[in-house]
């Protein structure tokens, strides 16, 4: 009776084991592999899609904020100097700090 019970315990870990192997062999397969390489260039791409839609809504406000400075008035010298608190403030030697 105990042979019996350890041969049915041998054959369930055999067929877990030979299950988790074909699992391993098949995700390294090249099939698989091209898989898991389009999967990871999609989201490259979408990420750099975001990115750029990004950066081109920042360009859009910042192109309205000068649009409208320049209705109201504001010359490109007065535009383009920072705001106080921005940037580095000058030392004692009279040139910015580093």
């Amino acid at each position: 009776m105990k042979r019996l019970l350890w041969l049915g315990v041998g054959i369930a870990i055999g067929a877990l084991v030979v299950r988790q192997v074909t699992k391993t062999v098949h995700a390294y397969s090249p099939g698989s592999l091209a898989g898991s390489v389009r999967e990871s260039a999609v989201g490259l791409l979408d990420s750099v899609r975001d990115f750029v839609a990004d950066v081109r809504e920042g360009m859009a406000e910042r192109e309205a904020e000068i649009h409208a400075a320049f209705a109201e008035g504001v010359t490109f010298d007065e535009l383009s100097e920072e705001p106080k608190g921005m940037g580095r403030e000058p030392t004692a030697e009279g040139g910015a700090g580093d």
